[in-house]
């Protein structure tokens, strides 16, 4: 089964621990710092719509995008009553078309590790370019290599009255991706209903992401420490990166 599909009724549940206030506070730092003051947004692998119903509540006129229709039909539930209500698109994002561009475009929880193609990593980059105005401004994280390579050979279980699951991670070198297979349990009434998927995410270096803003043709381009405003140390565990598209002259 695909990733997403058996586990989008059970996500929020599952990542319940998950700070997306605190995510979506430092975009805010980073537009203060920037001078910017965006109105229109894309949330892009938006997934079940937490970051896109906060930017939402906010005054923000969000479109979220993600490949899997499961996870927009929660996203499309949780925002229904938020003024102005996002709009939701199922694209994969390195096919990505806007009706009109956008002044910001956002990418959390790692979601461009998930395109294991770096060739696809770099048409998704560039597809968040043009789907911005100039002097828009694209803010994104990925999990580092040194966090996905520890995860081979290890395993984690997430829980609770309802749901079981366990994660079992394997890195492979020669293909750079981490392979994580997920059994998952889901209680039915008295029964429980048993599911697997894989997940697969690419470990994109801090350089080489780089390269695909600047090839994109982004500028002013930053890289941060998880939610903190100093370069990433040895053994960053997640980065943020932020980049500008140039105004017309």
């Amino acid at each position: 089964m695909g990733a997403y599909e058996a586990l989008a009724e059970s996500y929020d549940r599952l990542t319940n621990d998950v700070d997306y206030e605190a995510t979506v506070e430092f975009y805010m730092q980073i537009l203060q710092r920037e001078g910017v003051t965006p109105r229109t947004c894309v949330d892009l692998a938006c997934g079940t719509g937490s970051v896109t119903a906060i930017l939402a509540k906010k005054g923000y006129r969000v479109t979220g995008v993600d490949m899997s229709e499961k996870m927009l039909t929660v996203a499309a539930m949780k925002t229904q009553n938020i003024e102005p209500m996002p709009m939701f698109s199922c694209q994969y994002l390195q096919d990505l078309r806007l009706p009109r561009a956008v002044d910001m475009a956002v990418c959390a929880l790692d979601s461009l590790d998930y395109i294991l193609d770096p060739e696809d990593c770099k048409e998704a980059i560039r597809r968040a370019w043009k789907a911005l105005n100039p002097g828009g401004i694209f803010i994104f994280d990925v999990n580092t290599p040194e966090k996905l390579r520890a995860m081979d050979d290890q395993v984690f279980l997430d829980e609770d009255n309802d749901v079981y699951c366990v994660w079992r991670g394997e890195f492979d070198e020669q293909t750079n991706i981490c392979s994580y297979g997920m059994d998952l349990f889901q209680r039915e009434g008295q029964m429980w209903r048993r599911s697997f998927e894989e997940h697969q995410e690419y470990a994109y270096s801090q350089q080489q992401l780089t390269r695909f803003l600047k090839d994109a043709g982004f500028t002013n381009i930053e890289v941060y420490a998880d939610r903190e405003f100093v370069a990433p140390r040895p053994g960053e565990q997640r980065i943020y990166f932020k980049a500008r598209k140039g105004k017309i002259k």
